[in-house]
């Protein structure tokens, strides 16, 4: 019997497989916990992390949905700070709805393409 996590962890390995970043064009990862959700910007060709924003230690307190948007629109405007206009989007083997759909809408608004 499969667990949950072991379920996600199978379909991010399974995404993984197919999603690589460079520096040109990173990739966007996304991790959401309980409370809190972190995204990270990463050329896999260097194995470094670009840039990285969380709703850890928010300026606001905002619903999770709207924090998300919010950390999208965070991690669009670092992207543009490094000359960064596409990214390939790692859902982490999260369905793509609620945070994950926010966090992609907004790094969308902000002017980034996946």
């Amino acid at each position: 019997m499969n667990s949950k996590k072991t379920n996600r962890t199978t379909r991010h390995k399974r995404i993984r497989a197919k999603v690589r970043g460079t520096a040109g064009v990173p990739r966007i990862s996304v991790f959401r916990s309980n409370k809190h959700t972190y995204v990270q910007a990463i050329d896999d060709e260097a194995g470094k992390t670009l840039f990285s924003a969380n709703d850890a230690k928010p300026e606001v307190k905002a619903k999770k949905i709207d924090s998300a948007k919010e950390i999208g629109l965070r991690v669009a405007k670092a992207a543009s700070e490094k000359n960064i206009k596409k990214v390939v989007f790692d859902r982490g083997g999260y369905k793509y709805h609620g945070r994950i759909k926010a966090i992609a809408e907004g790094a969308r608004e902000g002017g980034l393409e996946f």
